[in-house]
């Protein structure tokens, strides 16, 4: 396993962490403590959840996948040797189930939501907590673009949610806070508020990044390069499209993108154009697809760490292996090809 520093946390991270989602619904609990037990034996030492998963969420299933990491870390006594990451939902239609649809960010919101989250994972404390998805209108979750912002509901209390940031860490609940699913003016708005009054800062940022998703390196990958905010993407294989297994017909009935068809995200024409491109670049080299793509995301200097995720540990042993891989400057540029053709084809 490689390590990064993550961003200004002074904490070393392994280049992979792991992803959890699948765990109390595609996954038993037995099946979600091999993972970590077999993650951590391979080096890893990062796992991010959140209130939201087991995905696809449900009233039955949020908050499955904290409990089944908290009763491993009751099981194994090793909370002190991970980077624990999970997040707060935010408003949103499809999260209403979630804490009986009292969602967004205020100081009473995000307490009940820590506190509910820290209960189910055995801890006093997590060191990244993670805002979900902004509370306003704004293209995440595939959406393209953002087009006006008539009729948007948000009242900005960007101030509010630093300032409980910062009262968590320094009351030991949290040691830092990160982003997920922003944009380039919303973590800029954040920087800006927190430099303003002395307030802690996000130390990343996690939003899907794949070769079918690069809208990243526009905007984004500057303000974590340049503001050394820590890249930590999920999705690198795009719900597993790029693994090819949905091209070679080997993936299984229970396979994400079959089990779940309301994911249509990585099913455009252009998507499935794209992946069928990346896969005849992988055998032209000799590459293993899964591992050409996982490797592609890790490699990008604005990613700290890249969140892999699995339904069994011999998809898990794929992935670790992918840290072996480094793509040569022929490959790279192949890669680019493929982008120019098809840029961006999931956003």
């Amino acid at each position: 396993m490689r390590y990064n520093p993550f961003g200004t946390t002074g904490f070393d991270i392994s280049v992979l962490t792991l992803g959890t989602m699948t765990w109390g619904r595609q996954n038993t609990e037995a099946e979600g403590h091999a993972q970590m037990d077999y993650a951590v034996e391979h080096g890893i030492n990062s796992f991010d959840t959140a209130e939201l998963y087991a995905i696809p969420s449900t009233a039955e299933t949020w908050g499955k996948t904290e409990a089944i990491i908290g009763t491993w870390f009751r099981a194994t006594g090793k909370r002190k040797d991970i980077f624990l990451a999970s997040k707060v939902a935010g408003p949103a239609a499809f999260a209403a189930h979630i804490r009986d649809g009292n969602l967004g960010f205020s100081s009473a919101q995000i307490d009940e939501a820590l506190g509910q989250s820290l209960e189910r994972l055995q801890t006093d404390y997590l060191d990244l907590y993670q805002l979900h998805w902004p509370a306003r209108k704004v293209n995440f979750f595939g959406k393209r673009g953002l087009h006006s912002i008539k009729n948007d509901p948000w009242e900005d209390n960007t101030l509010e949610i630093l300032t409980k940031m910062s009262e968590l860490i320094k009351a030991g609940t949290i040691r830092h806070w990160g982003l997920s699913n922003e944009t380039p003016w919303g973590v800029m708005r954040v920087l800006h508020l927190a430099d303003t009054h002395g307030l802690p800062r996000p130390v990343s940022i996690q939003n899907p990044y794949s070769l079918l998703s690069r809208g990243f390196e526009i905007g984004l990958a500057e303000v974590c390069l340049r503001e050394n905010i820590a890249g930590f993407p999920y999705s690198p294989l795009a719900m597993g499209r790029l693994t090819g297994k949905y091209l070679d017909g080997s993936a299984r009935d229970n396979a994400r993108l079959n089990l779940f068809q309301q994911y249509t995200r990585y099913n455009s024409d252009n998507a499935l154009a794209a992946t069928k491109a990346y896969a005849a670049v992988a055998k032209k080299y000799g590459l293993d697809m899964t591992k050409m793509a996982l490797a592609f995301v890790t490699d990008r200097d604005f990613n700290h760490s890249n969140i892999i995720g699995a339904t069994s540990v011999e998809q898990l042993k794929t992935n670790l292996e992918s840290v072996e891989l480094t793509l040569s400057k022929e490959v790279l540029k192949e890669i680019e090809g493929v982008q120019a053709r098809w840029p961006d084809p999931s956003v």
